[in-house]
């Protein structure tokens, strides 16, 4: 087992990608954006200037040739259809925040979406519960992959970035939590570890929290990695 001793005391995630498969669904609304003003977008802008990047950096990347209103119609395209679609949770998750939370472990979302998609989404996974912070594309004005997001939710849960664990999914999402000085857990391929990933994984299924007979908490992943929450960081922080 290769052991990865973490002095956290919280653990953050990102939501598309990482609380919910979202991509299909994230595609296509900027698809048919796309369409309704004789556009295409390719595979290379999809990676560039969609996943992982607020909304407002897609429109001035794709679509800063259209007047304003045209912008706003597109904005608002985007999140109704992001609003009204159906999504299917990245497999394990609920269990493992539900965990975390149970365990004592304060949890936050750090996401480039909006605060009704957020309610809506932990309401699916019923975890609303189970989050102390979240940071959402409103709240900072400079998104992914600056480092501003995590740090952020660090500053409201009282810690330094770098005594946090962070889910991410994209290139942008795992710069921005490295940047803030987060250990961060790559949700998907190796194509993340260059980014700054310390190691990644395709979805939850099989991460475990356990309490340890020192005290503090492990989260497991399969097959040879575990992070250990520091039980004496989580009690300064929460003082």
């Amino acid at each position: 087992m290769h052991n990865i001793t973490n002095r956290a005391a919280a653990v953050l995630f990102d939501m598309d990608g990482v609380l919910i498969d979202s991509n299909e669904v994230i595609e296509r609304a900027w698809r048919e954006a796309a369409d309704m003003y004789g556009k295409t977008i390719s595979e290379d802008e999809i990676i560039k200037h969609i996943h992982g990047q607020p909304g407002p950096h897609t429109i001035r990347a794709l679509f800063s040739d259209l007047p304003l209103v045209d912008q706003q119609k597109v904005q608002a395209h985007i999140i109704h259809v992001e609003n009204t679609a159906s999504y299917n949770p990245i497999p394990g998750v609920s269990e493992l925040i539900t965990a975390l939370d149970a365990a004592g472990v304060r949890v936050g979302i750090v996401t480039s979406g909006w605060r009704e998609k957020i309610d809506r989404v932990t309401a699916m996974l019923q975890v609303q519960s189970c989050i102390s912070v979240i940071v959402e594309r409103d709240d900072v004005s400079r998104g992914k992959p600056f480092p501003d997001p995590y740090l952020l939710a660090a500053e409201r849960l009282d810690l330094p970035a770098e005594k946090t664990i962070v889910f991410e999914d994209s290139k942008s999402g795992v710069t921005s939590a490295v940047a803030a000085g987060a250990f961060c857990v790559g949700i998907g391929g190796v194509e993340l570890i260059p980014c700054g990933a310390r190691l990644a994984i395709p979805d939850f299924t099989g991460v475990e929290v356990i309490s340890r007979l020192d005290g503090n908490t492990a989260i497991s992943f399969c097959p040879d990695h575990i992070l250990i929450i520091d039980k004496k960081d989580m009690s300064q922080a929460s003082e």
